[in-house]
């Protein structure tokens, strides 16, 4: 059974940088669709970012755009998001998943879930 690892949280200063990994086990990431999401404390899960197959296309939620970025490592088999700029709201739990597909709303099922790692900005 496939599965997702994320590694790369941490604490951070505002204005600093962190790069999240998401790797896979069990299965090739580039057949999916992927997406970063992020949780913080009391509120709603959120889509981040979004990595299509189709068309190698992104999206991104508005907060983050111009500062974060999705990317794809084929060789070895993982997905990263490089997190710049970073803010004090933009602490919580990220994690990665797989899904049917990637859309600006961030509608698509999750197919396989990540566990999460916690990001903390905070001076």
């Amino acid at each position: 059974q496939g599965q997702l690892v994320e590694s790369g949280g941490g604490s951070v200063q505002p204005g600093g940088s962190l790069r999240l990994s998401c790797a896979a086990s069990g299965f090739t990431l580039d057949y999916y669709p992927v997406a970063w999401f992020r949780q913080a404390p009391g509120k709603e899960r959120e889509g981040v970012a979004c990595s299509s197959v189709s068309d190698g296309s992104t999206a991104y939620a508005d907060s983050v755009k111009g500062r974060f970025t999705i990317s794809r490592d084929s060789a070895k088999n993982a997905v990263y998001l490089q997190m710049n700029n970073l803010k004090p709201e933009d602490t919580g739990v990220y994690s990665c998943a797989t899904l049917t597909y990637c859309s600006g709303t961030f509608a698509g099922s999750i197919t396989t879930p990540g566990q999460g790692t916690q990001v903390t900005v905070s001076s």
